[in-house]
């Protein structure tokens, strides 16, 4: 919808809404720009202050997918009239913890009354501009790597429907509650990175057909080396398939070719819509095995999962 808007030409926007990048990018001098994003949605998890920190963490995360440092933030609440306070309190007081972690500071915000609780920010960073890791500018032989494992949707379907396991609800919740900072630091601090998105809402494929699409090229995925989360799998055997899901692969799958032998079930998670998801890195081949070390002495559980190619008719080739 946006795309049929008619477009302001400011020649100090250096990303906006053309390439469906993460944040929009406004330079100030020769040496500032601002990363600006916002981001809120409605609870995946019962506990409040868990689902304050994971909605500041997702929101955090699209600064640093530009490859910028957060710097303030505005909360954006909706909250039923007449509904527990402590439970807003807590859902503050988490999403407070990430933006402490994240040094951002929460300068203000807005709340509505609101059968549907929802919640999360607005946030500025700050970034040099001539250092904008864009989701467009992958290149021809790069490999890609991803910081995270995927399947948050699907466990967070089986949480609402009460069919979650302790041991998936924890490794999601560690996952959604991690900031991409660390990750985001190393990945501009000297490596050949020449694209960077994060997977969030779009899925793993949504993401990857946005950085072929941009960037005018082709990506070949091996879904072997894509992290799945514990439960992950079971979940979408149980049929807790979110609707989000769907709709990622009506939208997406006909760009998608398909090699033999992969599971019907991993190519199901590979359109899970993520939250708080990982980075997906486009970096010169000759440094990404040193990316992918550096990344796991950092705790980062990164791996590389494919290559860029020549453009085809398939903007994704997944393979075994």
């Amino acid at each position: 919808m946006l795309g049929r808007l008619a477009r302001q030409h400011d020649p100090k926007v250096l990303v906006g809404f053309e390439t469906a990048d993460d944040a929009g990018v406004y330079q100030l001098t020769p040496d500032l720009a601002l990363v600006q994003t916002v981001d809120f949605f409605t609870p995946i998890v019962d506990d409040p202050f868990i689902f304050g920190a994971i909605a500041a963490t997702n929101a955090l995360s699209d600064v640093y997918a530009m490859g910028g440092q957060p710097l303030s933030a505005l909360t954006l609440v909706c909250f039923p009239d007449g509904g527990d306070v402590k439970v807003l309190e807590e859902m503050l007081a988490g999403g407070l913890s990430k933006m402490v972690e994240a040094n951002c500071t929460v300068i203000g915000g807005h709340s509505i009354r609101d059968p549907e609780i929802k919640l999360g920010y607005a946030v500025t960073g700050t970034i040099h501009p001539q250092k904008v890791l864009a989701n467009s500018r992958a290149k021809v032989g790069d490999r890609l790597v991803l910081t995270k494992a995927i399947g948050t949707g699907v466990i967070s379907t089986a949480i609402k429907r009460g069919q979650a396991n302790i041991e998936w609800i924890s490794a999601a919740t560690a996952s959604m509650t991690t900031l991409n900072k660390a990750a985001a630091e190393l990945v501009t601090g000297g490596f050949a990175v020449h694209a960077m998105t994060d997977v969030t809402g779009f899925g793993l494929i949504g993401h990857a057909r946005e950085m072929a699409i941009g960037s005018g090229v082709s990506l070949q995925l091996f879904a072997s080396q894509v992290r799945l989360l514990p439960g992950a799998l079971e979940c979408v055997r149980a049929g807790f398939i979110p609707g989000g899901l769907n709709a990622n692969r009506d939208f997406a799958e006909g760009c998608v070719q398909y090699g033999d032998g992969i599971s019907a079930d991993v190519v199901t998670l590979l359109y899970d819509p993520q939250t708080a998801g990982g980075l997906l890195i486009s970096v010169a081949s000759p440094d990404a095995g040193r990316l992918v070390s550096a990344l796991h002495n950092s705790g980062v559980p990164a791996a590389a999962i494919g290559d860029v190619t020549e453009r085809e008719r398939a903007r994704i080739r997944v393979q075994p």
